[in-house]
């Protein structure tokens, strides 16, 4: 799955538990949100959590990404620096190697049909 498309379900997914679980809580607990000492709508109150969700979890993916993607990078550096010093020590070798096995394989004669 892209990183867009998981985003997208992800916020999809937490804008419609927070307006299913904040209704819920509203009524439940019979609730008034206020702002400025008046009573704001159930919906415009779902609404204005729904975005303080939604960018929690924008902030949280920001962080596990960078968090993963930095470990992911260095993980990544590492092994490519073993790499390289594994054939700058080798290259001999290794170049003696594909000398040989170029020179003597077993070539098949091609059959024509």
């Amino acid at each position: 799955m892209s990183f867009l498309k998981s985003l997208t379900l992800a916020i999809l997914a937490t804008i419609f538990l927070t307006y299913v679980f904040g209704v819920g809580m509203l009524e439940l607990m019979n609730l008034d949100v206020m702002i400025d000492g008046e009573v704001i709508e159930p919906l415009k109150a779902i609404g204005v959590s729904a975005l303080i969700v939604v960018l929690l979890v924008v902030i949280a993916l920001a962080i596990v990404l960078s968090v993963f993607g930095g470990l992911i990078f260095i993980g990544l550096i590492l092994f490519g620096s073993i790499a390289m010093v594994t054939v700058g020590v080798f290259w001999p070798i290794l170049l003696m190697a594909v000398a040989i096995w170029l020179l003597c394989r077993n070539k098949q004669p091609r059959q024509y049909a």
